[in-house]
């Protein structure tokens, strides 16, 4: 036996006989899991994938699949809505990812916290797994845990429709957002990342920033004369490759999507001097195909 748990993608809906079950054993599991553990112990334990994971299949969801992430969520969610334990949960899939800031400002007053270092968390959160840290698998749900005590937690999926797989992503309290910031990730280990969040990537993070600063046509030039070098042609002014194959490369960043670049938003980043890689990363129309370009 392997101890890894595959998430491949799968459709339909649980049956609502079983459906039924699974919303008692959810609020029965939790109100004894806060019980022993606190509110900050259950989001701590939520963020562990192998406790989650045995929490799906002890609520009846007996084998591993995307739904393992959406389904116990959902049933997480609708127990903690009911049932007043100190924690509550924001967003969850598709739709409901997109109500994740006012829901958040509805559980913040209730616990009467600051809603806005919340919601800036969770936008940050999505950005990183969906642009700092580039796998192949696109965001598909989100969901944001607050207790009472302001503790949080994130579970968020994304899926490889090619692959037919998904990737679920744990975050837990993180104080940094931008260095190895996550609590686990769930999934089938592939042969390529674009992990720009990895712990040796603060000299990266830095050249990116400096990248920004000198302007999105220098930028887009550059990105030109690289794809220009790695099609065969060469450079009126001579260029050392860094690497015996620029062509190979280029196919392992192409591999994860086009290399585009938002020029209004990099322009958008010089005129604002961003400072962090963090502001950076929450720039309006900063997405993946931007990130691959400058990386």
């Amino acid at each position: 036996m392997r101890n890894v748990a595959e998430l491949p993608l799968h459709g339909g809906h649980v049956p609502a006989w079983l459906a039924q079950r699974m919303r008692k054993l959810t609020r029965l599991v939790l109100i004894l899991a806060v019980d022993e553990y606190g509110t900050k112990g259950l989001l701590e334990r939520l963020s562990d994938p192998v406790w989650f994971q045995a929490l799906n299949n002890l609520i009846g969801m007996d084998w591993d699949s995307s739904g393992s992430t959406t389904v116990t969520v959902g049933m997480i969610k609708e127990a903690l809505s009911r049932e007043e334990l100190g924690v509550k949960v924001a967003g969850g899939k598709g739709k409901a990812s997109r109500r994740t800031p006012e829901e958040l400002k509805t559980i913040a007053k209730h616990y009467d916290l600051d809603p806005e270092p919340y919601i800036r968390t969770s936008r940050l959160v999505a950005k990183v797994d969906t642009v700092a840290f580039q796998t192949g698998y696109q965001l598909y749900h989100h969901a944001f845990l607050l207790d009472r005590e302001g503790n949080w937690a994130v579970i968020q999926q994304g899926m490889n429709e090619k692959a037919k797989l998904a990737r679920r992503y744990h975050w837990f309290d993180a104080k940094t957002f931008t260095l190895d910031p996550h609590k686990a990730i769930a999934g089938i280990r592939g042969e390529l990342a674009l992990n720009t969040v990895s712990g040796d990537s603060k000299e990266f993070q830095k050249t990116l920033l400096d990248l920004v600063s000198e302007g999105p046509e220098k930028v887009a030039r550059e990105v030109e004369t690289i794809k220009a070098i790695a099609k065969g042609y060469r450079p009126l002014v001579y260029y050392r490759p860094r690497d015996a194959d620029e062509r190979a490369v280029l196919k392992r960043y192409e591999s994860l999507g086009k290399l585009e670049l938002n020029a209004r938003a990099l322009e958008f980043a010089r005129e604002l001097g961003v400072g962090n890689y963090e502001e950076l990363l929450l720039l309006k129309g900063l997405g993946p195909s931007t990130l691959r370009a400058l990386s």
